[in-house]
């Protein structure tokens, strides 16, 4: 049994806070919430939060889930406009309400109420990005821009699972979701059991990358009932990687699995061998400091 936190390659400005978090005796989700938050308002991070892409008009609509193991609680936030920490409106939500999703102008007239501030969320240098690309592929009617089978600019979120020192379990995941999207298309982020999904009794997964093909299977989800059904944490992904094989149609992109054991044993793999190569990190007890790793590849 060990205490492990693993995040995204996009997750290095939260990790190392993460870790410390969890060794100095925080609570997992607050571990969870801080390591996120660091990573939506870190400009440099281009596919999360205030440096992240906004839809194709412009507009940025950010989403994020929160869970805990212990409890089985879950809140989400879908395509919230103004809001600079989705992360922390799902958190509050697990206060307040018992909805576990709020979408659009609800999410944020809730976060409002809360007291979140309404702020530009659209930082200089991403809007720069998104007038370039208008320039180059905007078109009126916005069906035109896109075709079924083209999933360039699906590759980016952030996410957090982490198990503390008495097994207790929490995750969480954060994206500003497709580059230049359909305005109010939704990922896996918010979907609880596609993007994240957690229970202390087993372990958790979380998922990046093209969130179409994880809802389609119910990714996160699938992968720790394989660990309840008594898969090693290795075998459960690629299980996962199994189903993503049985989608016909549709646009099929590359997907990340990262999966923790009861134990805090991890694995992350990718689906496609070719391509950029995906990174991790992951910080467990016994290291002076976290890890950057290169995912694995499993042929399911």
């Amino acid at each position: 049994m060990q205490r492990t936190v693993v995040m995204n390659a996009e997750g290095w400005p939260g990790i190392e806070t993460a870790s410390k978090m969890l060794q100095e005796g925080a609570a997992p989700l607050d571990v969870v919430e801080q390591a996120i938050r660091l990573t939506e308002q870190e400009v440099q991070v281009t596919t999360v939060g205030f440096g992240g892409a906004p839809n194709a008009l412009g507009v940025m609509q950010l989403d994020a889930s929160i869970m805990n193991g212990d409890t089985i609680e879950t809140a989400a936030i879908g395509a919230i406009e103004g809001i600079m920490h989705p992360i922390s409106v799902a958190r509050e939500m697990l206060k307040r309400l018992p909805h576990v999703m709020l979408v659009g102008e609800g999410a944020q007239r809730f976060a409002l109420e809360c007291g979140f501030k309404k702020e530009d969320v659209l930082a200089p240098e991403a809007k720069k990005r998104y007038e370039l690309w208008k320039s180059q592929n905007f078109k009126e009617k916005l069906i035109d821009i896109f075709k079924a089978n083209d999933g360039s600019g699906s590759h980016g979120t952030v996410i957090s699972l982490v198990r503390a020192q008495h097994g207790s379990f929490a995750g969480g995941v954060s994206t500003s979701g497709w580059d230049f999207k359909f305005p109010g298309r939704l990922g896996d982020s918010p979907i609880i059991g596609a993007g994240l999904y957690v229970d202390s009794r087993y372990g958790g997964a979380a998922c990046t990358h093209c969130g179409e093909n994880a809802i389609r299977t119910s990714l996160a989800r699938s992968v720790v009932l394989y660990m309840k059904k008594g898969a090693t944490v290795r075998d459960a992904v690629a299980e996962g990687m199994d189903d993503l094989k049985g989608l016909k149609g549709g646009y099929q992109g590359q997907v990340v699995i990262y999966a923790l054991d009861k134990a805090g044993n991890h694995f992350v793999a990718r689906r496609f061998k070719e391509g950029k190569m995906c990174q991790y990190l992951v910080w467990s007890d016994g290291m002076d400091r976290f890890r950057k790793m290169d995912t694995n590849y499993v042929d399911a």
